[in-house]
This record gives C-alpha cells, sequence and structure tokens, in this order.
C-alpha cells in the first residue's frame, strides 16, 4: 500500500485497482515531497525510493512503463537512522543519498523558550476552530506548560492546547482547563544513600550537557575515564532522540 501511495498504481494492479491512480511523486513533479518517518519504511520499499533518488525513475505498482519525474524529497524522522543502520534496518545507501543537507531539531524539551510561541499559534488555530476568542494563557498554567518534559513533543503540546480550548468558556486559559497529567503533582522524593545522590547527580549533569562526556566531567570534576565508569555502574542510558 505504501508503494501505491508513493508510486502509483495501474487498473487492476491488485485487489480493489479499479482505475489507474497517480502516486504522491508524480503528483509532484516541479515540487517537493515530503516523506515523515522514513525510519519506519520497509527495506523492499527502501530499494524503490533509492532508485528514485538515483535517477529520478519509478514504475507504477503493476506497470511496465518508465516514468520521470523532478521532485525535491524532504524526509523527516524520529528515530537515529545512523543506528538504525548499523542495525540492519536501514539502508546505508538510501541514508548516505537521503543525508545530503540534515537539519537536526532538538526535543521540545531542550528548547523550552519556544513553547509560548507555539501555544500562541496553537491558540489561533483552535480558536479559529472551535468558534472561541480565548485571548491568553494564565501565568500559572503557563509555567505549568513551560516545567513539563512533554516527551510527546509539539505533537502533545498541540493537543494540550486543543483541549483546553474545548474546556475553556472564558477568554483565558487556566490551570483547570489543561489536560489532567499535566495537573498531576509530582514529587520528587529525596535520595536515601550517597550512592542515589551521586547517581542522580551525574544523570542531571549528563542531561544539562546533552551527554557530552567531555563537557559532563569538566563538570563534575571527574575524569572521563572515571565518567565511563559510574555510568556504567548505574546503568545510565541516554534518552532516544526526537524530533
Amino acid at each position: 500500500m505504501l508503494e501505491s501511495e508513493l508510486f502509483g498504481h495501474e487498473k487492476g494492479a491488485f485487489t480493489g485497482a479499479i482505475k489507474t491512480k497517480k502516486g504522491r511523486i508524480e503528483r509532484a513533479i516541479g515540487g517537493t515531497l515530503f516523506l515523515d518517518e522514513i525510519g519506519n519504511i520497509a527495506l523492499a520499499t527502501q530499494i524503490l525510493l533509492l532508485r528514485f533518488l538515483q535517477d529520478h525513475c519509478f514504475e507504477r505498482v503493476g506497470g511496465e512503463e518508465t516514468l520521470e519525474a523532478d521532485v525535491r524529497v524532504l524526509a523527516a524522522t524520529n528515530r537515529d537512522l545512523y543506528l538504525e543502520m548499523e542495525a540492519g534496518r536501514f539502508r546505508d545507501d538510501l541514508y548516505y543519498r537521503l543525508n545530503v543537507i540534515s537539519i537536526i531539531l532538538p526535543c521540545l524539551r531542550e528548547r523550552k523558550e519556544d513553547i509560548p510561541l507555539l501555544c500562541k499559534h496553537f491558540l489561533k488555530k483552535y480558536n479559529l476552530k472551535e468558534g472561541k476568542e480565548i485571548r491568553s494563557i494564565s501565568p500559572e498554567a503557563m509555567q505549568i506548560l513551560m516545567d513539563h518534559e512533554w516527551p510527546g513533543n509539539i505533537r502533545q503540546l498541540e493537543n494540550s492546547i486543543s483541549h483546553s480550548v474545548i474546556l475553556a468558556q472564558d477568554q483565558i486559559i487556566e490551570k483547570k482547563h489543561l489536560p489532567y497529567f499535566l495537573k498531576q503533582v509530582k514529587v520528587d522524593f529525596p535520595a536515601t544513600s550517597l550512592a542515589e545522590n551521586e547517581r542522580r547527580l551525574i544523570a542531571d549533569v549528563l542531561k544539562k550537557s546533552n551527554w557530552n562526556k567531555h563537557e559532563s566531567s569538566r563538570l563534575l570534576d571527574i575524569s572521563r575515564s572515571t565518567l565511563y565508569s559510574k555510568i556504567r555502574r548505574y546503568g545510565l542510558k541516554k534518552e532516544t532522540s526526537c524530533v
């Protein structure tokens, strides 16, 4: 089905193919094709996509005619494609063909200064959708939004603003309008041992330095070999990268 969506299909190519259909590539001729979650594409489809990127040629599913398409391709993923490639789940030739110009977008938790701007944008969007005129978010509610780690990134923030706009009846979004998970009070229990204190300190410094070992060892005033040893001892792991 993905191949049909990308390359199109001929009438009778498979059950339900009642007419010839142009794929996304063919419809994007002269423009840009955006491929989201490129890391999820099956290996068989990766081969076809690689061929298209190399010579701009493809065939519709069930067809024999070779078609050409002048299309610029943008791809996005929340996976580390280099690690996927090393694990054999992503073709190395496709990786290097795609990796011409890379833009690495940090997770929302690493650029929280964007949250007020994003909230303003989503507020405008969902005001229009719901037919409301909510003008702002209260300082308390905004602080809660700023403090959250947002594991679901911008999509999670957008859904939270959508939820709040639906519930709000006045012109200001208050704490009570936020989704339940944002209103839960998180209690950070104190460490009960020196080892736990050390583990938490190292984990915090690694996170703040984006797992830069050189910078972390400097901040902790320990050697890099000692830092590596403690990372292994406490089983610390970097969180999965995201977009």
